[in-house]
């Protein structure tokens, strides 16, 4: 959580500044797109870290196979 902060607050300060020229604001959007991007991947990776703990508590996989997907999951995770 504290790197998105981050990154929002990377986003805002770009917007201040890049109200100054052609080149500012296009940096604006490109920066606002890559956000929306990572936020995204980071919704979808947070929804396949809660299916993986149903199935867990299903049954449908073991511990050790629910431990492994997790790290997967946790090492492409942009934010972690």
């Amino acid at each position: 959580m504290k790197k998105l902060s981050i990154v929002i607050l990377s986003v805002a300060l770009f917007a201040v500044a890049g109200c100054e020229s052609k080149w500012g604001t296009a940096g604006l959007g490109a920066a606002g797109g890559a956000a929306a991007g990572a936020g995204a991947y980071e919704y979808k990776a947070n929804r396949e870290m809660k299916r993986i703990k149903e199935d867990l508590d299903a049954g449908r996989i073991t511990q050790e196979e629910y431990n492994i997907r997790k790290d997967e999951i946790n090492r492409m995770s942009i934010l972690e």
